[in-house]
């Protein structure tokens, strides 16, 4: 597990109907967090800290196992747009897609040599363990990087 797909070509090819991923060498898998604001102000200052304080010992000890690829946090909906071209002009529009009780505020990405492995890793989030909040695990299905060749055919 090494966290990037040097020396591998990614292929994107037509699934059709995608049905469960084969296993085989390290799987990579987009652990997502959603944040609920209700829940979220609801916790203790001190809670809420403990969480995000704990994010740094969860990226250093899945770095040093060689699971993490990368993490990224997000602002709010409120900051988001939505773009779609319509008759070949683009079309934005400011503010959430939909409104939710619960918006995407950031995400892992780790390569883990199993689904098994992936939800103990999802485990040890520290949002995994605020009541209301969960992590979510899914199979990366196509990756491609800044440096990754590309076969589209």
């Amino acid at each position: 597990m090494n966290g990037r797909a040097s020396g591998r070509t990614a292929t994107l090819r037509y699934f059709g109907t995608i049905g469960a991923p084969t296993w085989g060498d390290d799987v990579k898998f987009l652990l997502t967090m959603h944040m609920n604001p209700e829940v979220w102000n609801g916790l203790s200052e001190e809670t809420r800290q403990e969480v995000m304080n704990g994010q740094g010992a969860f990226i250093t000890k899945i770095r040093e196992s060689g699971e993490m690829i990368s993490t990224q946090a997000l602002t709010g909906p409120e900051d988001a747009a939505v773009v779609r071209v319509r008759g070949g002009v683009p079309v934005v529009t400011d503010g959430p897609f939909i409104e939710s009780k619960e918006f995407l505020a950031g995400f892992y990405l780790v390569e883990c040599e199993s689904r098994e492995r992936a939800l103990e890793v999802a485990a040890m989030i520290p949002d995994a363990a605020v009541e209301g909040l969960g992590i979510e695990v899914r199979p990366v299905l196509f990756f491609a990087d800044a440096e990754t060749p590309l076969d589209f055919a």
